[in-house]
């Protein structure tokens, strides 16, 4: 195999570098023939290739396995041709004619007078970065991406080329817009682009299609799932947010789309066993609190995550339930959450499972994407499933959430790298000792960071400022990945996170750690702790 290199991605993840994108591409598609043992994610990229295993065993044995590959080399030529209409005037047109020494004109010459070869999908869901036939727009990214890229948007960054399919974070250089749907589950192939196709963007006036950031889901809105037969749970008030979500939708990483689904797997699957479901039978997750739902007909239920006061409300008087604990909701009985006395992120689980229509085969609601059943509103109508009978209501459990440390300060363990080498050492002992607060700009996507206690504007001096110059090629990034912008502050991945990124990750968090991280709440302070990517050992007092 021509690789240069083989990183470890915390503990679940490896990162093969290769000598070119034709060897990525040969690769992956060995390996999207004959997948290692453990293998559910591949993510090939400029010069690497991420590969997500279901145990740190499995990622040990791929280590040694990987280097003995042969995989047969790819035709370059072949896929279609695909004509993409895009206006140019995008906000970063006039700074990348700066920074290539060309005029605005000469830019957009550039950009349409050659074919891109769509190498690799990632980002979001019908994101693809596409290799031109030279260098000439060569361009850094933003040194702080933007929390807002609107659909459609046309980029540069490095020697790439892409369209954003939806509204999310970003950091290229916006050069155009175009109304081309990159990205729709209601068609048979939901990526307008696949690896191998050829890209010509063709300079328009005006756009006459319809806009490029419409529906990004096949599912129906919760009412329209509900429906009137059987038991059902009806939202008086969703609170701050409330989704419905699964254990999401692993192994689709190459096509951009994200694992998503619940972000404390741990206490999602401990509400699912208090009713007696399977581990991914789908449940309301809501931040904070203030989600009321009304029972219609009879329904066992179960809250976990964060602690915090549950109450009911009907014709048969007041009363409260406890986390952790299965419950029966009588018939026109509400039940309110309250907000939890410490964490962020609560669990309704019922006996049957919601019945959520499914979107590439899970029922999570995707932040990042767009994807999945809509955040629940008022007057949406869960359906109940049938319960599986050999599957019996489970005893009562203690909170899967640690309690809050004495001196208020949650350390998580990470694995230093795949790109620590970035950083000087200094940059590293500043990392790990350094009081991290999450900010309020933080949600399922990621939580961004600053150090606690100091006023941070644009200007500051970066807190982890790169010994490295130069742009890193996009590569695939992981849950629980800590990615540094130029800007200098870090940015953990949650599970709706971008399935690549161009930003180098300083390092990743344990796989044991990744619950207790989504469940931190604006204002929390955390400090990260390296350790063994063989033996992650545990923290004293955590």
């Amino acid at each position: 195999m021509s690789a240069a290199g083989i990183r470890r991605v915390g503990t679940r993840a490896l990162l093969v570098e290769c000598q070119s994108l034709d060897d990525v591409l040969a690769l992956d598609a060995h390996l999207a023939e004959t997948p290692l043992a453990g293998q559910i994610e591949r993510v090939p990229a400029a010069r690497t290739l991420l590969l997500g295993f279901d145990s740190a065993h499995h990622v040990a044995a791929a280590g040694a396995r990987l280097p003995t590959l042969a995989p047969a080399p790819i035709d370059a030529d072949t896929g279609r041709e695909i004509t993409i209409d895009v206006v140019y005037d995008g906000a970063d047109l006039a700074d990348v004619a700066d920074h290539t020494g060309l005029s605005v004109e000469a830019v957009i010459a550039a950009h349409t007078g050659q074919h891109w070869r769509a190498a690799f999908g990632g980002f979001a869901p019908g994101f693809f970065y596409m290799v031109g036939d030279n260098d000439r727009l060569d361009v850094p990214r933003r040194a702080a991406p933007r929390t807002a890229v609107p659909a459609g948007a046309v980029g540069l960054a490095g020697h790439f080329s892409a369209v954003y399919p939806k509204q999310s974070p970003g950091g290229w250089q916006l050069i155009g817009r175009t109304d081309a749907r990159l990205w729709d589950p209601t068609r048979d192939s939901p990526a307008l682009i696949r690896a191998g196709d050829r890209i010509r963007y063709r300079a328009v006036d005006t756009l006459d299609d319809t806009p490029a950031d419409g529906p990004a889901s096949a599912s129906a809105t919760q009412s329209d799932v509900g429906g009137d037969a059987g038991p059902a749970l009806c939202v008086v008030d969703p609170g701050l947010q409330s989704l419905a979500e699964d254990l999401g939708r692993p192994g689709q990483a190459h096509l951009g789309v994200p694992v998503s689904g619940v972000a404390d797997r741990a206490a999602a699957r401990q509400a699912n066993r208090l009713v007696g479901n399977a581990p991914g039978a789908a449940v309301i997750e809501t931040v904070l609190g203030g989600l009321v739902v009304r029972a219609v007909g009879e329904a066992v239920v179960a809250a976990s995550g964060a602690p915090g006061v549950l109450s009911i409300e009907g014709p048969h008087g007041p009363r409260r339930a406890e986390t952790g604990r299965p419950f029966l909701l009588r018939d026109a009985e509400t039940l309110t959450f309250a907000a939890p006395s410490h964490g962020l992120r609560r669990y309704l689980a019922v006996r049957g499972g919601f019945v959520v229509d499914p979107v590439l085969g899970s029922g999570a609601r995707d932040t990042l994407s767009d994807m999945g059943p809509p955040p629940l509103a008022a007057g949406d109508t869960l359906s109940i499933g049938a319960a599986d009978n050999g599957h019996v209501v489970g005893a009562p459990e203690p909170t899967t959430l640690a309690a809050p440390p004495d001196d208020g300060i949650v350390r998580l363990r990470v694995v230093l790298g795949p790109r620590a080498d970035w950083f000087s050492t200094a940059t590293i002992e500043r990392f790990t000792t350094t009081p991290w607060r999450v900010t309020q700009q933080s949600n399922r996507i990621g939580l961004r960071l600053a150090v606690d206690g100091d006023d941070q504007g644009d200007d500051a001096e970066p807190p982890l400022p790169r010994d490295a110059t130069g742009e890193l090629p996009s590569e695939g990034t992981v849950p629980g990945a800590i990615q540094v912008p130029p800007a200098g502050r870090p940015v953990l991945f949650l599970n709706d996170h971008p399935v690549t990124g161009g930003y180098p990750v300083i390092a990743v968090l344990i796989d044991a750690d990744r619950d207790r991280a989504a469940q931190l709440a604006p204002g929390a302070v955390i400090q990260f702790v390296a350790v063994d990517a063989d033996a992650p050992h545990s923290i004293e007092g955590s």
